[in-house]
């Protein structure tokens, strides 16, 4: 069967971007360098462009919380989310890159982050960095928030190269063969919706423009934690129609929903709920 180049683009790629010794450095890895750089010198720049007058140990400061509270919650909020009785009763694999058989223990690096539990913990240590560097807490919030989807897109790129998380089985052209997918040869293939890069384009690229331009009606200009929350997770949502569910969940939550469509109907009603009552608030206010 003749493939096009665009199917076969994730054979091109190698998960292992570098070995030291024996340690493989992996491109997903890397992406997560990639991302905090990518906020850092946004929120950085909307600080220089907006003179909001903050320093950079500041914001040195805050990033150390926000990389702690993302890369922590993101690892806890997979264990919560999605493997809760294997870790139980496996616990020391929660925070260990090690996996234990009757052989012993086995270096396997820490699979499995979630970005909903990311996104929680997150949020609480920016909070909390925040607060330690004497910022204006909402204010870094909006900032945060308006900066999240640009560095959220070098996540999915990672997912993308690793040739995980792919999406559904589809006969559309746009499918791509992914090696991990199948075992079956490329005379026989079998292709995958991209699902990495539909939500690296929406829930990224695009939410990033919709925010950044929201940002201008005076209105909604202080509210981009409630956008973000209804963005992403309206995005995510309709993208998970596509995207292969964990095999050890399927679809089983309520109303048929993946997993993380259950977490991201959460997301929307919590952000619409908040854009309301911030928005009553503003305008009960104005009345006085």
């Amino acid at each position: 069967m003749d493939l096009s180049w665009w199917n076969l683009i994730p054979t091109y790629f190698d998960g292992t971007a570098i070995e030291l010794g024996n340690f493989p450095v992996r491109w997903y890895g890397i992406m997560y360098i990639f991302a905090f750089v990518t906020a850092y010198l946004t929120l950085w720049h909307i600080n220089k462009k907006d003179k909001l007058g903050y320093t950079k140990d500041q914001f040195d400061s805050l990033f150390t919380w926000i990389i702690a509270g993302i890369i922590l919650g993101a690892r806890l909020g997979y264990v919560i989310f999605y493997k809760p009785g294997y870790y139980l009763a496996n616990p020391t694999e929660i925070l260990l890159p090690m996996t234990h058989d009757a052989l012993g223990y086995h270096f396997s690096g820490i699979a499995g982050m979630s970005y909903h539990g990311g996104l929680i913990l997150g949020i609480v240590f920016t909070i909390i960095g925040l607060k330690r560097n004497k910022m204006d807490v909402w204010q870094g919030l909006n900032l945060c928030f308006l900066a999240a989807p640009l560095a959220y897109t070098w996540g999915r790129w990672g997912n993308f190269i690793n040739g995980e998380l792919f999406g559904e089985v589809t006969t559309s052209p746009i499918g791509m063969y992914f090696p991990l997918a199948h075992d079956s040869p490329l005379s026989n293939p079998i292709l995958h919706h991209p699902s990495q890069l539909y939500e690296m384009c929406f829930e990224g690229v695009i939410l990033f423009v919709l925010l950044y331009n929201l940002r201008r009606i005076p209105l909604l200009k202080d509210k981009m934690p409630c956008l973000y929350l209804m963005g992403y997770g309206l995005f995510r949502f309709f993208i998970e129609f596509f995207r292969k569910s964990d095999a050890h969940l399927g679809r089983n939550d309520l109303f048929g929903m993946s997993r993380g469509q259950t977490l991201c109907s959460v997301m929307v009603l919590s952000g619409l709920i908040w854009l309301i009552v911030m928005i009553y608030r503003q305008k009960k206010q104005a009345k006085v």
